[in-house]
């Protein structure tokens, strides 16, 4: 028996443990059955299971290792899309997602692999995306798809919140005149 403070009672019956954690105002929870004699400890049962969830949310709120991204490619995808979708990586990579690069295929565009793995080597090979990911999954076929799996580099610094830009900006909020 475990007193709310954490000091040895000793070993008791069942009704004088309970007596006493009501005469504290708390309740008598069993640590550990499996022991003999079990050992129980008075404690506010309602306020532990309390702190138990907040530990909980905060391990799952910085938990991003579930979540996957996707970007999508085509062989012939033209240079400044290329771009634009590397740099969606980019910024998934350094908000701690994991990353799954995807080179679609379509009708004839199956008759040459080579351009589809060549996009993808290009990807994968890029200086900035090796500074802020490392390849899971190596590129494969699935069906009429090329795919590899990026994820995030572990100790790569997390970027500053997205407020912060718009009030060195300015914060025109995206809106500009027309003339």
């Amino acid at each position: 028996m475990i007193d709310g403070d954490g000091s040895q009672l000793g070993v008791m019956q069942p009704h004088e443990a309970l007596k006493k954690a009501r005469d504290q105002g708390l309740d008598l929870v069993e640590i550990s059955p499996s022991a003999v004699p079990p050992v129980c400890k008075i404690m506010d049962f309602g306020k532990f299971r309390y702190e138990e969830n907040k530990k909980e949310h905060e391990q799952r709120k910085h938990h991003k290792a579930g979540q996957i991204k996707e970007v999508k490619f085509r062989p012939t995808t033209a240079e400044h899309d290329w771009q634009v979708r590397k740099n969606r990586i980019l910024d998934f990579l350094t908000h701690g997602y994991k990353v799954k690069a995807m080179v679609f295929h379509r009708g004839r565009e199956m008759a040459h692999p080579e351009v589809a793995r060549e996009k993808m080597k290009r990807l994968l090979n890029d200086k900035d995306i090796i500074a802020l990911g490392q390849v899971e999954s190596t590129p494969r076929m699935e069906a009429n798809i090329l795919l590899a799996v990026i994820a995030p580099k572990k100790g790569v610094p997390e970027p500053r919140a997205k407020g912060a830009r718009e009030t060195e900006t300015g914060g025109s909020g995206g809106q500009e005149a027309k003339a």
